[in-house]
């Protein structure tokens, strides 16, 4: 009697662990179910792009023909490119020039609506600054071009009535560069100040308090307080910016093309070119596996700063 008890206590205790186990492997299977779309568009958009680029990047490919293995030919010639050599000082010199600026002004902007707080004007600027983020870069580059190009441009036209000579603000190579420049500062800073400004918010107010009671003044207050605390924020907005910076094309390819000469080339213009206009997409790839790495090393160093960083707030 006591060992059919115990049989069926042995039992009970089996299917228990089954049936466990069963409930376990469902919940893992649904989860895995749950990520297994998004798995496989980012498996067929992002990671299976990366490994073709990588091997084509070793061969002579035209697209039209089958691909022949060079090894690092294409590679090795990257330092004798003058093309190359252009798009890349030209792409880091827009990096290094854009990034500071709209990052600043982002941050004066956002610290100034936050301190207005409610009010007409606030609700204004921040709705201004925002709408060049929503709109097509595209749009915005051909709308800038109808603004800049010629005597007749209605930005031209202001020059002359004030009695300058109107520049040729994308025709000149000194002018060109900086003028996009600008154009990109104008239609990225509103993205940021957004960003800017939910950090604001997130600063307890106590601590400026505390400051002017000490007798603080406001600019104090913003080098002592507000950029201490806003800097993974500001980490995450300078990375951002770099990256950006580093992918554009579609407003020096509306604007100017790359031109004039080669003032203007960047980087991804010049990996279009090579790919759709000289057919040379082997020798692309090697272009764009440089400009990956680039921003791969940018993107591990900004998840470097922000893991390393201990502000709390």
């Amino acid at each position: 009697m006591e060992d059919i008890v115990l049989n069926e206590n042995e039992d009970l205790k089996k299917s228990t662990v089954f049936s466990f186990n069963k409930r376990k492997i469902i919940k893992k299977s649904a989860a895995y179910g749950y990520i297994l779309p998004i798995g496989i568009l980012l498996l067929s958009f992002y990671v299976l792009p990366i490994i073709m680029s990588i091997y084509f990047s070793f061969t002579k490919y035209n697209i039209m023909a089958p691909a022949k293995f060079v090894g690092l030919k294409n590679y090795l010639n990257l330092a004798q490119d003058k093309m190359f050599i252009a798009s890349l000082k030209n792409t880091i010199i827009y990096t290094a020039a854009v990034v500071p600026i709209q990052t600043t002004i982002a941050l004066l902007i956002a610290v100034w609506i936050t301190k207005m707080e409610k009010s007409r004007l606030n609700e204004f600027v921040k709705g201004a600054m925002f709408v060049p983020v929503i709109s097509s870069m595209i749009l915005i580059g051909i709308v800038w071009r109808i603004f800049l190009n010629g005597e007749a441009s209605p930005l031209n036209i202001i020059f002359t009535y004030l009695g300058f000579n109107a520049p040729n603000w994308i025709g000149n190579p000194k002018l060109a560069l900086p003028t996009i420049m600008g154009i990109s500062i104008w239609k990225n800073v509103g993205y940021f100040m957004v960003i800017y400004i939910s950090a604001l918010m997130d600063i307890p107010k106590s601590y400026y308090e505390s400051a002017r009671v000490d007798g603080a003044s406001k600019l104090h207050e913003f080098f002592y307080i507000t950029v201490p605390l806003l800097k993974p924020t500001t980490i995450m907005v300078v990375f951002l910016g770099c990256i950006w910076s580093l992918q554009t094309f579609d407003l020096v390819y509306t604007l100017t093309g790359g031109g004039p000469g080669v003032s203007t080339m960047t980087m991804v213009l010049h990996i279009y070119n090579l790919v759709f206009k000289q057919f040379r997409a082997g020798y692309a790839m090697a272009v764009a596996n440089v400009l990956f790495l680039v921003i791969a090393i940018i993107s591990i160093l900004q998840r470097k700063l922000l893991q390393k960083d201990k502000s709390i707030y």
